[in-house]
C-alpha cells in the first residue's frame, strides 16, 4: 500500500527541482520521460491512429466502414492474448528488448495499412499493429514506471500517461496533415522511422537502467541496509493472484468499471474522425480530435495536481467518465450541423480520455500489494482490451444499422454504467478470501 501523505505532490516537485543534494541524482524521473516518450508513440499509432487509417482507407479504396471497423477491431482484439503475458515476456527477455521489438512490429504494422490494396492485406496489417499496441502501451507503461517508485508512484504513472494524451494531440492532426501532403505510405515511413530511432535510444540508454543497478530506492529514498527477497518468492506469490483477485470485489468492480468505460471511448475515438469530417473536413476533424487530445492532458493534469495517494480514485474515474457524458451529450445535440458544438462536445469527451486508462493502474496500485499490483493492471489492462477490442466494430454497425448519432447514445449509457461499477467497488478494507480448494 503507498505512503498516505497528503503532503505528496509537494514533496515530489521539491524532490524534481532539488539540485543542490551530494547524493547522485535520482534515476526515476528520468525513466518517467522515458515512459511519456514510449506513451507518445504507443498512443499517436496504436490509439490515435486507427480512426484516421480508418477514415484514410475507407476513401482512398471505397470499402464499407463496417469491414474496416473489423480490422480496427482485430487491432484491439490482439492484445487479449499479447497483455497478460507481457510481464512474463518483459521477465524473460527484458523490458528494452520488448519495448523495441514493439516498436518494430508496429511499424511493420502502420506500413501495413498504408499499403494494404487487398482486406486480407489490411488485417494482417491490424494484427501486426495490434501487436504493437500491446507492447507500447499501459502495460508498458506501468511497467516501466513502477519499479521506481512506490509513495509517488499515483503521480509519476499520470506524468508518463500524459504522454498518452499528448500522442493524441500531436498525431491526430499530424497524420492527417501528413498524409495529404506526401501519402500514406511515405507518411507511415516518416513516422515509424522516427519512431523506431527514438525507442532503440531510449532503450539503450534508459531502460537498460534498474534501482538495483544504480544501488537507488524507490523514490529516491536513501539506500536501506536491508537484501530483496523479491527474486526467492516473487514467482510464488505471484503465481496465486489471479485466482485470489477474481473472488475480490475491488478488482472484479475496477476490472468491469475499466472495460466499460473504454468500450465506450474506444468505440467512439475510432470513429470520431470519421464521423467529424462531413461537417468539419478531414483537417478540421483531425484537428478537432488533437483538440480531445489536449483536454485529455488538460483532464489529467488537473487530477495530478488535486490529487494525492489519499484521494478517492473511483470516485476520480467516475468523474471523468461524466465529462464524457455531457461530452456525447453535446455531440448528440449538435447533429452533426453546429461545427461550434461539435468541438465542444469533443473537448468535453476529451477531458475523460486521458484518466480512463491511467486512472485504474493507479486504483490498482492503491489498493492491491505490490505484488499483486502488477498483475492486476495486465489483468485489467487484458481484460478490458478483450472487450473494448470489439468497440470498434459495433459502433460501425449501429452507424450502418441506424444513423452516426446512434453511436453518441451508446457511449452515454455504457459510461454510466461503468460509473456504477467503480462506485460499487468502493469501500474494501481486508484482503480477498479464496475458498479452499
Amino acid at each position: 500500500m503507498a505512503n498516505r501523505n497528503p503532503n505528496v505532490t509537494k514533496a515530489l516537485m521539491e524532490d524534481v527541482i532539488d539540485t543542490t543534494s551530494a547524493e547522485p541524482r535520482f534515476f526515476g524521473w528520468k525513466v518517467v520521460v522515458a515512459a511519456f516518450t514510449v506513451a507518445v508513440f504507443g498512443w499517436g499509432t496504436g490509439f490515435y491512429g486507427p480512426p484516421v487509417y480508418l477514415e484514410v482507407v475507407h476513401q482512398s479504396r471505397g470499402w464499407p466502414i463496417a469491414l474496416i471497423s473489423g480490422a480496427v477491431t482485430l487491432h484491439f482484439l490482439v492484445g487479449l492474448v499479447l497483455i497478460p503475458n507481457m510481464p512474463r515476456l518483459c521477465r524473460r527477455f527484458g523490458l528494452p528488448i520488448v519495448t523495441f521489438t514493439g516498436g518494430v512490429v508496429m511499424a511493420a504494422g502502420v506500413l501495413g495499412w498504408a499499403v494494404a490494396n487487398t482486406p486480407w492485406q489490411l488485417y494482417a496489417a491490424a494484427f501486426l499493429s495490434g501487436i504493437g499496441w500491446s507492447a507500447l502501451g499501459a502495460v508498458a507503461v506501468n511497467a516501466i514506471v513502477s519499479p521506481w517508485f512506490a509513495a509517488k508512484r499515483p503521480l509519476a504513472l499520470g506524468v508518463a500517461f500524459n504522454g498518452g494524451s499528448v500522442g493524441g494531440v500531436i498525431f491526430s492532426p499530424f497524420w492527417v496533415a501528413l498524409i495529404d501532403t506526401i501519402g500514406f505510405p511515405a507518411a507511415a515511413l516518416v513516422v515509424c522511422v522516427v519512431m523506431l530511432v527514438t525507442l532503440g535510444m531510449l532503450a539503450i540508454f534508459v531502460l537498460t537502467r534498474t534501482p538495483e543497478s544504480l544501488h537507488q530506492e524507490p523514490d529516491g529514498a536513501p539506500p536501506i541496509a536491508s537484501v530483496s527477497t523479491v527474486g526467492a518468492s516473487g514467482e510464488q506469490v505471484t503465481a496465486s493472484v489471479p485466482r485470489r483477485l477474481f473472488y475480490d470485489r475491488a478488482f472484479l468492480t475496477l476490472c468491469i468499471g475499466m472495460t466499460l468505460a473504454l468500450f465506450a471511448q474506444t468505440g467512439l475515438v475510432a470513429h470520431l474522425v470519421s464521423v467529424l469530417a462531413p461537417a468539419l473536413g478531414r483537417q478540421g476533424a483531425g484537428l478537432a480530435a488533437g483538440a480531445s487530445g489536449v483536454a485529455a492532458v488538460v483532464g489529467r493534469l488537473a487530477v495530478g495536481w488535486r490529487a494525492s495517494d489519499t484521494s478517492n480514485w473511483r470516485a476520480i474515474a467516475s468523474y471523468s467518465l461524466v465529462a464524457q457524458a455531457l461530452g456525447c451529450g453535446v455531440l448528440l445535440l449538435a447533429d452533426g450541423s453546429s461545427p461550434a458544438l461539435l468541438v465542444l462536445g469533443v473537448i468535453f469527451f476529451g477531458l475523460g480520455v486521458g484518466n480512463a486508462i491511467s486512472v485504474p493502474p493507479v486504483i490498482a496500485n492503491l489498493e492491491f500489494s505490490k505484488e499483486d499490483a502488477a498483475r492486476a493492471v495486465a489483468l485489467i489492462v487484458a481484460i478490458s482490451q478483450g472487450a473494448y477490442a470489439i468497440a470498434p466494430a459495433v459502433f460501425g454497425l449501429f452507424r450502418e444499422l441506424w444513423s452516426d448519432e446512434v453511436i453518441f447514445v451508446a457511449s452515454v449509457v455504457i459510461q454510466l454504467a461503468a460509473i456504477g461499477a467503480y462506485l460499487f467497488g468502493s469501500g474494501r478494507t481486508e484482503p480477498p478470501c479464496v475458498p479452499n480448494a
